[in-house]
């Protein structure tokens, strides 16, 4: 299990790109050593602060075998970084993993924290027709990540999976959660040090039940 390649990118102005009309999606890969803090990759940009902001989702790491799975079904090749990933991984089963799993990379320990939800920027920047629901269809979402201890990470880095929380929901399964699955979320708010921004799916999915 390991990093594929480290992937970042700089916001720019792209009138396809929602409300905010600019976008930092275009990830490309870099070299050498890169810097990993709360607030996400040393050289890495994000442009909407509202929705991808959070120190919840200070990376996001995709899957190779996942953009193979892709390819194939698209017919059109898929480099590292195409879905805006930072961390393009092999060998590591990234929505098999669970809510509150922490990974070593390098000098980084980092914590999953949740599925990517896609919007219409992904949509737009993909082009495919009716992307979204693909997507969604297809479960192959890929994993935000916190940052727990800052450090450095690069191309060829080990993946470590340093523990995985008993009782916790996988990454797809949280995707499954998001969408309306009640039974999941249920079991995902019962593992201590979830997430808080599951609180407010919570809120949205389950209601007063919440209350």
């Amino acid at each position: 299990m390991h990093i594929v390649s480290v992937n970042v990118g700089r916001a720019v102005d792209a009138e396809w790109a929602g409300r905010l009309k600019r976008t930092a999606i275009d990830k490309t890969p870099v070299d050498g050593r890169v810097g990993a803090s709360e607030s996400g990759l040393a050289q890495d940009e994000r442009a909407d602060l509202e929705h991808h902001g959070s120190s919840d989702q200070a990376l996001y790491a995709y899957a190779r075998e996942d953009y193979d799975w892709w390819q194939a079904e698209l017919g059109r090749e898929l480099r590292d970084g195409m879905f805006g990933e930072n961390l393009t991984t092999a060998g590591l089963d990234v929505n098999g993993a669970k809510i509150g799993e922490r990974w070593r990379m390098g000098t980084v320990l980092a914590e999953v924290t949740g599925p990517r939800v896609p919007c219409s920027v992904f949509r737009s920047w993909i082009g495919e027709q009716g992307w979204l629901k693909s997507f969604t269809r297809a479960g192959r979402v890929g994993a935000y990540l916190r940052v727990v201890e800052p450090g450095e990470l690069g191309r060829g880095d080990t993946v470590e999976i340093v523990s995985r929380p008993e009782g916790s929901v996988t990454v797809t399964e949280s995707f499954r959660a998001y969408h309306g699955d009640r039974d999941l979320l249920r079991r995902l708010l019962a593992h201590p040090g979830y997430p808080e921004r599951w609180d407010r799916v919570a809120e949205r999915v389950l209601g007063r039940e919440r209350g």
